[in-house]
């Protein structure tokens, strides 16, 4: 699975209710630009120099399509907002990190 680097998403704020779909708590809906909803399985979240990302990849996609990396900011403790990262140092650092957990886990 290849990540993307996405500006393109837009998340405004999710609380605990809007994250269920179906009672699937692995399972979001973020807005695009367009507002276009579309919703995403996630795969992972991990922490990288004391900040937390969430690895997403489109509902019904296979291993081979892309996923999206997006940086966690919690508003308080029921929200938080997904944000694009835009430093490419930033993007580089939470790619290596989950390549070496997905290393580890082969």
């Amino acid at each position: 699975m290849d990540l993307v680097y996405n500006t393109t998403m837009v998340v405004i704020a999710i609380g605990k209710e809007n994250i269920s779909m179906e009672e699937r708590d692995d399972i979001i809906t973020l807005v695009d630009e367009d507002g276009k909803e579309q919703d995403f399985e996630v795969i992972m979240t991990l922490e990288v120099e004391d900040n937390e990302y969430a690895i997403l990849a489109p509902v019904g996609s296979d291993d081979e399509e892309d996923a999206y990396v997006f940086k966690i900011v919690y508003d308080n403790e029921e929200e938080f907002s997904l944000v694009a990262i835009e430093d490419d140092e930033e993007y580089e650092n939470v790619v290596a990190t989950y390549e070496t957990l997905m290393d580890e886990e082969m």
